[in-house]
Order: C-alpha cells, then structure tokens, then sequence
C-alpha cells in the first residue's frame, strides 16, 4: 500500500534502511530466508511502481550480539563483519538497487552513542554522558568514527572491485550537517564556526577527501583520536562516488577557551552552539512545511545554479515513523499515520498534495481544512524552472 502511495504521489525514488540483524541475526554466519525475502518483496514492489530503491546499510541499529561479544563499532573487528554483511546486501539486491549509503548520518551515529549516550548503543562516561552505565566519552567517538570511515572504505573497495562494473551502481557515505553561523562577527567567533564545521562536518569529510582529520580535531584531541596508517588513508581517501546530506538545523557559534583533560568529543570543539530551527515536525495541516518545503528547494535549485552538483532530493519522511530519540511523539510525515488504529491508517498531508502536485508540475491552491480559522487561499506555484529535468 506505501508503494502504492508513492506511485501516487509521484515519487522517482525512495530512501530506506537495511537491519543488518534482520538479514543475519548474529551479526555473522547464518542468513535469514525471511529477511532476505522481505527486502526482496520491498526492493521488487517498489520497482514494479517505478520508483528507484535508494538503500542504507546502516542506520544506528549494529547487531546486539556484536556489541556484546567485541563492542561493535569501537572494536576493529567490526570492519570484516560489517563488510560481510554488505557483501550480502551487494550480491542479493544489487542487481535492482543502484543507490547504496554505508553509513547513515555517521557524525551523529558518534555524538550519541558513543559520547552523549542519548541514542543507540548508548555508551557514554560521565560528566559527559547521560545515564552512563559503560563507555569512555573521552575516547570511544573517535574510536568508533574511525571503525566507521574503515568499514565503509572497506565495503566501497569490495563494491568498486567486485560488483560495480557488472551492476552500475554507485556508493556513498551520509553526514548530519548544520549550517553554522557566527553568533557575532569577533574574530573569535568566526574563527570558532570554521572549527565547528571542522569538527562536525570534517571528522569525516577531510579523511574521505585527503585521506586524514583536520589539523585542528589533531591538535584539541592529541593523542585519544586514532591515527591512519598509509594503507588506511589510501583506503579510505576517495571512497565515495556521492556524500548524502541530512540538513535539520542552522546553529549560532560562539567561541569558549578550551577546557584541561579530561575532555570529550564536545569539549574539544571549544565553541559554544545554539541552535536556531528544529526538525520540521508537523499536523495534518501543515501549512508551515508547505511554506518549508517550496523555500528549501527552490534553495536546493539555487545552489545547482551556482554550480553545486546536487544530483537528487528526498523530503523526510514519507509517512510518519518511528523516530530514534522521541518514539511516536512527533509527526515527520507527508502522511500522517493513525497509530492507535490497528490498521495504521495513512492520510495525506496538505504538505504532501503540494509535493505531489509539484513533482507533477502544477500549481497548487490551499484552502484552510479542519478547525483552522478561515483565511485567504494561498497558491503555491511550482515554476517551469523547478521542473527543468534537474529532478530526472
């Protein structure tokens, strides 16, 4: 029925994730028949709509039995294992899904289970965490970010040499990023907000470019952020054929001195950060996002404009979810869904008649619905520029 849905809505492509346990249980060895049959279902379903299945590999959710027997991703081991998995994905669904993310949101995978503590596999040391029961947070973010950036390097090789010629796809890495502003024009604080990019955005990016960190994480971290070998920078210095770019947030930066050891990932930054706007959350009549939404893309086409190579879009999230920190408090979706119906029953958004209606080419007129007061209608208008092939 959400393939259905999709293909109604007019969707060319959708993003999902794969649960690495769900395809093999213990993280190694014995393969599900009932998870690889799901994701064949889905994979399947979704082309027979012609929509383009775009998929991540991981997505916070490392199997439980990993942590428990090496620690997961602060653990090399996970590297082979993490590979293997892939190596699954590659070889049973490569031959429809041409689009495949490692790694999903990597640098805020980090920040909260591994320093912070407040989402999966939630390690964290105090002061620096919250409800600290194991971890180090002085240590473990920049242990497993490197774990990271290995294991996604290492199944980027295995993609390159042994499934991409044949399956003509490609793979990436994601990164949770924020537009970050000087919250004055002090020399300090601008200098403060390039150090905030570099710590947040460049923990991964400047491996993936120039085969190591910023000089700047080097020097505030010393000797508790891991070192490359000359293999290791070889291997991970490229590895991408595309970056996917979460964006939520723009936050103010301000300059702070930074502190003696022990520090975490956080203290290292030696900024101070507000943020100015939240994960876009919505009701049915969600006029806001709608106002959102035509504002962000026609950014997103202004920036193509001026030369960014933008090859796509998804708006988050298809329907209303689960969501990781907030459970089914807030509502994400262009549908909302009813869940305390045992059907899940999904309606439609106004901001998904907009969406729908621009990736059809039209204008659309928006009443107000429901109990809202009366006003004017607006119509948004979806202009021949937003529909010049880019999309395609």
């Amino acid at each position: 029925k959400d393939a259905e849905l999709m293909a109604e809505t007019g969707l060319e492509a959708y993003r999902f994730s794969i649960s690495w346990s769900r395809l093999i249980p213990d993280g190694r060895g014995r393969v599900n028949p009932k998870g690889l049959e799901y994701y064949n279902n889905l994979i399947n379903e979704l082309i027979n709509h012609g929509i383009q299945p775009h998929v991540t590999l991981m997505h916070l959710d490392t199997p439980q039995a990993l942590e428990d027997e090496y620690g997961g991703f602060i653990n090399v081991r996970i590297i082979e294992d993490f590979t293997a998995y892939a190596d699954l994905c590659f070889r049973e669904f490569g031959d429809r899904v041409l689009y495949w993310t490692t790694i999903n949101e990597a640098n805020i995978f980090v920040l909260g289970g591994y320093d912070i503590g407040n989402s999966p596999p939630g390690r964290c040391s105090n002061p620096f965490g919250v409800n600290c029961t194991k971890g180090d947070s002085t240590t473990e973010p920049y242990l497993a970010a490197h774990n990271m950036l290995l294991a996604h390097a290492s199944a980027a090789s295995l993609y390159k040499e042994k499934y991409q010629a044949k399956q003509l796809g490609q793979i990436g890495f994601s990164l949770y990023t924020y537009h970050h502003i000087p919250s004055t024009d002090s020399t300090e604080d601008v200098i403060a907000t390039q150090r905030a990019r570099e710590f947040s955005i460049g923990w991964f990016m400047h491996p993936l470019m120039y085969g190591d960190y910023p000089r700047i994480m080097k020097e505030n971290a010393g000797f508790r952020i891991p070192v490359f070998t000359k293999k290791q920078s070889d291997l991970v210095k490229g590895s991408f054929d595309f970056i996917a770019v979460n964006y939520y947030t723009a936050m103010l930066i301000s300059h702070t001195n930074l502190t003696p050891e022990p520090r975490d990932y956080l203290a290292d930054t030696a900024i101070k950060s507000v943020c100015q706007v939240t994960e876009h959350r919505t009701t049915v009549y969600d006029l806001s996002r709608v106002e959102y939404l035509q504002a962000h893309i026609g950014g997103v086409l202004d920036a193509v404009r001026n030369g960014s190579n933008t090859k796509g879009y998804f708006v988050w999230s298809f329907v209303d979810l689960f969501e990781v920190l907030y459970g089914y408090k807030y509502s994400f979706g262009l549908y909302y869904v009813d869940f305390h119906d045992p059907k899940r029953t999904r309606y439609a958004k106004l901001s998904q008649r907009w969406y729908s209606a621009f990736l059809n080419g039209k204008n659309v007129s928006v009443n107000d619905e429901g109990n809202q007061p009366r006003k004017r209608s607006t119509i948004f208008r979806t202009t021949p520029e937003l529909d010049d092939g880019f999309w395609s």
